[in-house]
């Protein structure tokens, strides 16, 4: 009998995302699948899964769950108020979800896409390859309340492991490599570096706008610029000179400028920043960022390593001896006796 999780009440922005599609970009579909990759990675770290597995997006805001059967849960991406029935859970960590409980996921308190993720993963039906919701281009689309999910078979039974997550929240610099037309901004481009821009409230799955105190990066001929093939990570400079860094969801092709492309390994960086919390970009070179993205993947592939028990066994503690577990114990001798 195939077991399923039910949605209560859904959050505005909730849908089932994987690792996205491939091969479609010629037809005019980009990749999609979850905003903020490295999320499914470490869920999948924690439940001892492939990370190909589906997962819940939650986009600024939870929902209430409840499962046919006993699941294994973890929580990844931005950190949300969780809690089982009255039991409050950790973030970035695996819990068991009881047959018939009710797991409630508030709004985020950092960061800005949380994700919970099953064991044995959501088995939505596969479309064009992959389970995700693109929400652009229609396919699949949000969750919502009394929606019933089909998970997949968990052949793991562990639980209550924590994960100290990869660093991506509360903005900071974003690194990139220079794009077809950055040549065209040679004038602006150390001012673009200098600039302290802050994650406008305008976004979505499909890109999100950097605002700043400054005159823009505005273009002169900008329109003479032919429209071609753009991907995640692009930063297009609109007529306005506001910079828009493009997201999973971004269209597959466009004509507006760009300035730069991000490095794939810190697109999560600005998938994460919450409104109005700054963020820098600064250019590096092609060398660097093929370094830089070798050791996020290395780091990628160290996350099942990494794993802690929440609450710690003590005869897994080697050095247990060396912990002061009584404060002011005596020796019990002669001497020590009133």
């Amino acid at each position: 009998m195939t077991r399923h999780l039910t949605v209560l009440r859904a959050g505005p922005g909730l849908s089932v995302q994987d690792q996205g599609r491939v091969g479609f970009l010629a037809y005019g579909l980009s990749r999609g699948g979850a905003v903020d990759r490295v999320a499914l990675a470490e869920g999948a770290a924690l439940l001892q899964q492939s990370p190909e597995c589906a997962a819940i997006e939650m986009a600024g805001m939870g929902g209430e769950f409840t499962a046919s059967d006993d699941m294994r849960i973890a929580l990844t991406g931005a950190q949300m108020q969780a809690r089982i029935g009255d039991q409050s859970l950790r973030w970035n960590a695996s819990h068991l979800l009881p047959k018939g409980a009710v797991l409630t996921i508030g709004a985020a308190v950092c960061g800005s896409y949380g994700y919970l993720h099953l064991g044995g993963g959501v088995e939505s039906a596969l479309q064009l390859g992959a389970r995700s919701s693109h929400l652009a281009a229609g396919i699949g689309g949000l969750l919502e309340a009394g929606q019933s999910l089909p998970i997949g078979v968990d052949t793991t039974e562990l639980t209550g492991q924590g994960l100290r997550p990869l660093p991506r929240m509360g903005g900071g610099t974003v690194r990139m490599v220079a794009s077809l037309q950055t040549h065209l901004f040679n004038n602006v481009l150390q001012v673009f570096e200098n600039t302290s821009f802050t994650r406008d409230v305008r976004g979505n799955r499909m890109g999100v706008k950097m605002a700043s105190d400054g005159p823009g990066f505005a273009l002169d001929g900008a329109l003479s610029v032919l429209s071609e093939v753009i991907a995640p990570g692009d930063i297009q400079i609109t007529g306005d000179g506001a910079p828009f860094v493009l997201l999973a969801e971004c269209q597959t092709t466009g004509g507006y400028p760009r300035i730069g492309t991000v490095l794939p390994c810190d697109l999560p960086r600005v998938v994460q920043a919450r409104p109005g919390e700054s963020l820098k970009f600064h250019f590096v070179s092609e060398q660097e960022a093929l370094e830089a993205e070798r050791r996020h993947r290395a780091d990628l592939a160290a996350l099942p390593n990494a794993l802690y028990p929440l609450i710690r066994d003590p005869h897994d503690i080697g050095d247990l001896l060396s912990y002061q577990l009584i404060s002011g114990a005596i020796a019990g001798t002669e001497e020590d006796m009133p």
